[in-house]
């Protein structure tokens, strides 16, 4: 009788997110189906209360806000061989990064207006700001084909590829009119691709959840702009709602 082959122990952890991508995996079902039979699922707070500090593959959510979150992730870093960033939050900083563009003090004021001093924060960053990130899952929240697709990459030993070529790509294939035409702001020229341009297939504008072009063809994006009228200022708080932490200077 041939010996059983042990199971890769997968733990999925998260930080300061909603958990809407650990919520989304709840509902993986088929696409998850062709591999259980490979993986051991220990720790999936959302689904499970047993827990193990044994894992092979960590799988990140959220943004990194705190000392101790620093901390937590290194611990959970030494102990994987594998350690997968999934979502805008942990990808990119996500909406927690829009506080870069303000004081710690001001956005807790805001935020927490009479109970800023019992609330604790700090720098906000992306998990691959803080510990090496060996794959990723984009999206706010993640698709989960893609997410299918980077579990069985890792199980194969051929990590996955993530799109480096803009979301204006999808949609073009998919033939829609170009937002700019039809008088609306939109992310798309800048944002790597790999949703099927979901939002703008769907009467949506592009905010550029899955992050920013490694190699983003900034002029082209200055020409859209300038044909249709519309600033760069106009453009900036689009640019800042899931990408605050990996913007120029925000490093």
């Amino acid at each position: 009788m041939s010996e059983t082959k042990k199971k890769v122990r997968v733990a999925f952890f998260d930080f300061a997110d909603c958990e809407g991508c650990q919520l989304q995996l709840t509902y993986l079902n088929t696409a998850l189906l062709d591999i259980l039979n490979s993986i051991e699922i220990v720790n999936f707070r959302e689904v499970m209360h047993e827990r193990s500090e044994e894992y092979d593959v960590a799988v990140i959510e959220g943004s990194i806000t705190r000392p101790h979150d620093e901390e937590r992730l290194k611990d959970i870093r030494a102990k994987a061989k594998i350690l997968v960033a999934y979502g805008a939050c942990a990808c990119t900083g996500g909406v927690n990064g829009i506080m870069r563009n303000h004081t710690v003090k001001a956005a807790l004021e805001t935020v927490y207006p009479g109970r800023k001093d019992k609330m604790e924060t700090g720098l906000i960053r992306a998990v691959d700001q803080v510990v090496k990130v060996d794959a990723y899952v984009h999206g706010c929240p993640i698709n989960l084909n893609e997410f299918a697709a980077v579990l069985k990459g890792l199980l194969l030993g051929a990590l996955y590829k993530v799109p480096d070529y803009a979301v204006c790509v999808e949609c073009k294939l998919k033939e829609n009119v170009c937002l700019y035409e039809k008088g609306q702001i939109c992310m798309g020229p800048v944002t790597r691709a790999g949703c099927g341009a979901w939002c703008t297939s769907n009467g949506n504008t592009c905010y550029s959840c899955r992050g920013l072009l490694e190699d983003m063809n900034k002029q082209g994006q200055l020409d859209i702009l300038e044909k249709h009228g519309v600033t760069v200022e106009m453009l900036k708080d689009k640019f800042s709602l899931y990408n605050g932490c990996k913007l120029e200077g925000n490093k």
